[in-house]
């Protein structure tokens, strides 16, 4: 499915056209400030739609809904690795009934951010319920970023009802390039994001001084910085104790200092530490009526495209079939209950986890630490793009149509090239003698050989392996639709 304009495939990047009917603006109005954010084609329960519009009303605190869209507008035109073609990718916005989510990630793959506008910052008003792109172009970040006071500032995200009969007249256009790591980076952040915890917390006072502390840089070969809690604030080390959070690339947070005037607090959220090896985070600033949170990659010289988080989900054909019937029961939730859900689909609660994280591979589900919740969004992405793209998965699907897996009990070898690697399996978990394995130890998802033998135990075959995967998107079959851009 396309709506937004045609996406042409080259190898694993193609080319994204998003279409406006005029360009996002703030203008000044007798009754204050209209901030008028165009939509490009996206998904609503009404189906495909080329300008949706889900929302108009008046904001709670302007001055911090603007600088929280900046920030999340930063984190999309930036490239925290090698700074070189700064990118122009436009956020994403999602409308959950109570609340409005701008999403965008950067152009290396390592940072995602989200602003949450929740209902007190909508002032009580419902919002729409779908997914697109919004223009944030560059005369509109100047003038968000000049804009002072507090004058009333009336939001609108679609265009204006007397602009319906002009919508097939001239357009505004962009055209982005959309990688597939960036697809596979959004899903694997979502995966990432379901295993942390609450690991700090903060006062505004405190948050402040903080992050305002912190390096500008990392410094090479020393390893990643960490933080513990050390009375009410943090403290920054080389080497993670208990309670510790990794915070890779501090410089990575600098999108947070467009808030941080107007913050009421930090939450910081991460994984129980695996020794000293780096782990992703969230870094949450609370806000009057909303929360921005940035989430960092491992290691700010690689993305979250190949953290393999999501390949479990994807080489089992249970996960697919379950991935279908759970896809039908999402209704645009803000927050998605498991054990409901769970009891709606007749499956276990792991069966659904496991169903939402291929739904990520398409765009079709979020997470949000602060709700320790999944969210219901719609971006338009063929989920077996993901697995077509995905070097692992499709070494492995190699490795089972070649049958290159034989069993022996709990061990298994597997034939790849001139050699030969045995795979164990010891509660659940696969180890492998391939030098995959003795680097990561499975901290980045299995390695290849390790999920040919998943596979087969699971009963894939040579034919299935060579069969394409059964997509679980909106379209699933077209390679890539255009409507959001949010895969960055």
């Amino acid at each position: 499915m396309s709506v937004a304009g045609p996406t042409v495939v080259l190898m694993t990047r193609s080319v994204q056209a998003l279409a406006y009917v005029r360009p996002s603006a703030l203008e000044s109005t007798g009754s204050g400030r209209l901030l008028g954010l165009e939509t490009a084609g996206g998904l609503t329960p009404r189906g495909a739609e080329a300008h949706p519009r889900f929302f108009s009303g008046f904001l709670a605190s302007p001055q911090v809904a603007a600088r929280g869209l900046l920030a999340v507008a930063d984190v999309a035109a930036a490239r925290y690795h090698q700074r070189i073609r700064p990118g122009s990718l436009d956020p994403v916005v999602t409308g959950n009934g109570d609340r409005l989510r701008f999403e965008s990630f950067s152009g290396c793959g390592g940072v995602y951010a989200r602003l949450d506008v929740l209902d007190e910052g909508l002032g009580g008003a419902e919002t729409g319920h779908g997914t697109t792109n919004v223009d944030v172009n560059n005369p509109l970040r100047e003038a968000l970023s000049r804009m002072a006071g507090d004058d009333p500032l009336h939001l609108r995200v679609g265009p204006e009802e007397m602009a319906v009969s002009t919508l097939a007249g001239a357009v505004v256009e962009k055209k982005v390039p959309l990688p597939d790591r960036w697809l596979r980076g959004f899903a694997e952040a979502q995966v990432a994001s379901a295993r942390f915890d609450l690991r700090a917390e903060l006062s505004g006072a405190e948050a402040v001084r903080f992050l305002r502390s912190l390096p500008r840089t990392q410094a090479r070969g020393r390893g990643p910085l960490w933080v513990t809690p050390s009375g009410r604030t943090l403290r920054p080390t080389t080497r993670p104790g208990a309670g510790a959070v990794c915070l890779p690339g501090p410089d990575r947070l600098v999108a947070l200092e467009r808030v941080l005037r107007h913050a009421t607090g930090l939450r910081v959220y991460g994984p129980v530490p695996d020794g000293a090896v780096a782990t992703a985070s969230a870094w949450e600033v609370t806000l009057p009526g909303m929360r921005l949170t940035l989430t960092l990659s491992p290691d700010p010289a690689r993305g979250f495209s190949g953290e393999g988080g999501v390949l479990e989900a994807l080489a089992t054909e249970e996960a697919a079939q379950d991935a279908e019937l759970v896809a039908v029961l999402l209704a645009w939730e803000p927050r998605i209950d498991l054990a409901d859900l769970a009891a709606q689909a007749g499956l276990s609660v792991d069966r659904v986890r496991a169903a939402l994280t291929r739904l990520g591979t398409a765009g079709r589900v979020g997470y949000d630490v602060a709700d320790a919740a999944y969210f219901h969004r719609e971006l338009p992405y063929d989920a077996d793009r993901a697995e077509r793209h995905n070097p692992r998965l499709v070494s492995a699907r190699r490795l089972v149509a070649e049958g290159a897996v034989a069993l022996d009990g709990e061990l298994a070898t597997v034939a790849s090239g001139d050699r030969r690697y045995r795979v164990r399996e010891s509660a659940g978990v696969l180890s492998c003698t391939c030098q995959w394995w003795a680097d990561y130890r499975g901290r980045r998802g299995p390695c290849k050989h390790a999920l040919a033998v998943r596979m087969v135990r699971r009963g894939a075959t040579a034919g299935d392996a060579l069969r394409a995967p059964s997509g679980v998107g909106p379209g699933a079959g077209a390679e890539g639709a255009s409507a959001a851009g949010a895969a960055r």
